[in-house]
């Protein structure tokens, strides 16, 4: 499925593994219309009863995910499409949650902003040396309020705090691993892509009820995010409107 920019492709193997991969040409900064396909993909596959285990990844050669895309961040004028504009990534993050397959990652390169926020919402994720991680929301004026509650399951408060804190800064793929957010980091991307079809073909032989159930487990004490994360988007949406970020929005406009 594709959208005027960039797609979204499923396909499901024999096994019951499906892998649902995303591609924007803008270093897989994600558009709303693609957001959302992303999203609806995830639920779909989630319900699908010939799949059995989801792979979730990005195509591309460097950036697994830039975050939300720039072009459209710098339309919003008004509270409305400010909120519309930050549930995109609130919609991912539930589509992965209330998913019944669990959801494998593969973060091949770097996780921006967003990304961050997909990668934590996998039940299992596995990365290259490459996929350094930061969040920039601080340095333009708003916050990563939408993938907190996501990053911080997976990586902890004190882990959130510093990346949002050192706002533009990477840190590395070991120091995400050192975090929880990684379960194993390799030096190149054959060697993840063996170890993921090892996961995925163990994973898709189990019990499917037993899977599911365990997923219920993991994600326990979520159910109020559906209302937390729209709650978060409207504040990034009304953050994005105020003079500091008008002003930082502004400066890095005069730069493209």
């Amino acid at each position: 499925m594709e959208t005027s920019a960039g797609y979204v492709n499923v396909s499901t193997d024999e096994k019951g593994i499906t892998t649902i991969a995303f591609f924007h040409p803008a270093q897989n900064s994600l558009p709303t219309a693609l957001l959302d396909l992303l999203a609806s993909s995830i639920q779909k596959a989630g319900a699908d009863d010939q799949t059995r285990v989801i792979i979730l990844k990005s195509d591309g050669d460097r950036t697994f995910c830039a975050g939300a895309n720039f072009d459209e961040l710098l339309q919003i004028k008004n509270l409305d499409e400010g909120m519309a504009f930050f549930s995109g990534f609130a919609k991912v993050i539930n589509a992965c949650r209330t998913s019944k397959k669990m959801i494998i990652g593969r973060v091949h390169g770097k996780a921006i902003g967003g990304g961050i926020g997909i990668a934590s919402a996998c039940d299992h994720c596995f990365a290259t040396i490459n996929a350094s991680i930061k969040l920039s929301e601080l340095s333009i004026g708003i916050g990563p309020f939408v993938i907190e509650p996501a990053v911080t399951r997976k990586m902890g408060i004190s882990a959130f705090s510093q990346l949002a804190l050192n706002a533009g800064e990477f840190y590395t793929a070991q120091w995400a691993k050192g975090k929880g957010l990684f379960a194993e980091v390799f030096e190149t991307v054959e060697e993840m892509d063996a170890a993921i079809v090892t996961s995925a073909s163990k994973m898709a032989a189990w019990n499917p009820d037993a899977l599911s159930a365990l997923r219920k487990t993991i994600w326990h004490g979520t159910d109020h995010w559906r209302t937390l994360l729209t709650e978060r988007a409207a504040v990034s949406g009304d953050l994005v409107l105020s003079e500091a970020a008008q002003t930082a929005i502004g400066a890095l406009k005069s730069k493209k």
